[in-house]
């Protein structure tokens, strides 16, 4: 089967203030299977943010490929990218940035109608994620109204509207008490096996990192499984 994701030997750059060559990826590698959740973990600064963004192909490397589900991005045009970014790629973030102005019910039905779903459709899609994510009973509250790991929730309810193969987690409990983090960490697990789901979580929190199948360390531009991650996260 092949895999989610694949990354080989991705290479990052960027231009410096100075104008000099900034390499934050050396030749990453990564192979993400269906219902697999990998951590990675490492130095503040290391790169890891860029990482997952040329994983779910917000950016594009400056060499190297990623594959999404055997699909190379790197020869996309922007156009078709988006398309393939939007079917088979969710996102989490450490801030949910959900809509304030509409409810959690509106917020996770928002990527379906944007997609050209029906509003019937968009809310029953809708109302069983956020059933699944325990929030049923507060699908008609704002955010403001939620508490921040109901905020979280609704984030994750949202990145698995479209039903994609690859849910990329960027500290998603960065900003959560001890006791909504844990019911995050437990969520995101099942979540990868019920729904066979390649999860990529960026973490500091030992605690989600060992709830992955692999952690991998991002050290020097490169992903290691073998490196301790003593005093990574």
């Amino acid at each position: 089967m092949l895999p989610v994701l694949e990354a080989r030997a991705v290479v990052k750059t960027f231009h410096g203030g100075d104008g000099g060559e900034v390499r934050v990826l050396e030749g990453a590698d990564l192979r993400v299977a269906r219902g697999e959740m990998v951590a990675i973990v490492g130095a503040s600064g290391a790169g890891k943010s860029t990482l997952l963004h040329v994983l779910g192909a917000l950016e594009r490397p400056t060499s190297g490929d990623v594959l999404l589900a055997g699909e190379a991005v790197g020869a996309l045009a922007d156009e078709a990218l988006a398309a393939l970014r939007n079917r088979k790629v969710g996102f989490v973030f450490q801030f949910h940035h959900l809509l304030k102005e509409f409810s959690a019910l509106e917020n996770v039905m928002m990527p379906l109608r944007i997609a050209g779903r029906s509003t019937a459709d968009a809310r029953e899609r809708a109302e069983g994620l956020l059933e699944r994510v325990g929030l049923s009973h507060r699908r008609h509250h704002r955010p403001a109204e939620l508490s921040g790991g109901e905020q979280q929730r609704t984030a994750v309810a949202r990145a698995l509207a479209m039903r994609p193969l690859l849910l990329l987690a960027d500290e998603p409990s960065g900003n959560l008490d001890h006791h909504h983090a844990e019911s995050l960490h437990a969520l995101f697990a099942e979540l990868a096996r019920e729904m066979e789901l390649g999860l990529v979580v960026v973490t500091h929190n030992r605690a989600l990192a060992a709830r992955a199948d692999r952690v991998l360390v991002l050290e020097n531009g490169r992903l290691d499984d073998n490196s301790s991650s003593e005093g990574m996260v």
